[in-house]
């Protein structure tokens, strides 16, 4: 029981730390995501591993509905094919998986949002760079120090790094900075 109480006394923590810290750049992100489905362009989001899960649930928000009925957003998750993924990494490096699809799907004004749990992840490095070639904008959800893909932002990004080095708590912040972006943009393309 201590250890259950532990694990939620520490995520809400985690969480205050977090709005204090974050609340200014989620709402830059949410006005720039805005901004883009507004101009007709379309959000593409990436991670590896659980954060490929929580751009899945951000991309389904978009999609589907957040809390709102209203209609789909043009976003995709480019971690949903394994057929894909498979072929883009047995045929290439997989550490370039992300980056094929940006390359053949980003364009100019689209924005590409970044989900990790580690500062320095190979593929998301390189999706990072095929997005600056594409003249696209982004979104970091990040951690630590930032690492290399908060050195390759522009002055047009932005970063949500978490303020936690524990795995559990980053994902349960970036899946809650997830949840303020849909409804933020929710708000801002269909206020009620």
């Amino acid at each position: 029981m201590d250890r259950i109480r532990e694990n939620f006394t520490e995520s809400i923590q985690t969480k205050i730390a977090a709005a204090e810290v974050l609340s200014e750049s989620i709402q830059t992100a949410a006005q720039m995501l805005a901004i883009c489905l507004l101009n007709g362009n379309k959000i593409l989001a990436c991670g590896n591993g659980a954060s490929g899960a929580l751009a899945q649930i951000f991309v389904s928000h978009l999609m589907s509905r957040f809390e709102t009925a209203r209609p789909s957003l043009p976003a995709i998750a480019l971690t949903c094919d394994g057929n894909l993924m498979s072929s883009l990494s047995h045929y290439g490096k997989f550490e370039d998986v992300y980056a094929h699809q940006i390359r053949a799907l980003g364009q100019q004004g689209d924005i590409l949002l970044l989900i990790t749990t580690e500062e320095d992840n190979r593929e998301l490095i390189h999706a990072a760079e095929a997005a600056l070639s594409r003249d696209m904008t982004m979104v970091i959800l990040n951690t630590g120090h930032g690492g290399e893909l908060a050195g390759l932002l522009g002055p047009s990004d932005v970063e949500i790094r978490c303020p936690s080095a524990r795995f559990s708590r980053i994902l349960e912040v970036h899946l809650l900075v997830l949840n303020c972006l849909s409804d933020l943009i929710d708000q801002t393309l269909f206020p009620q």
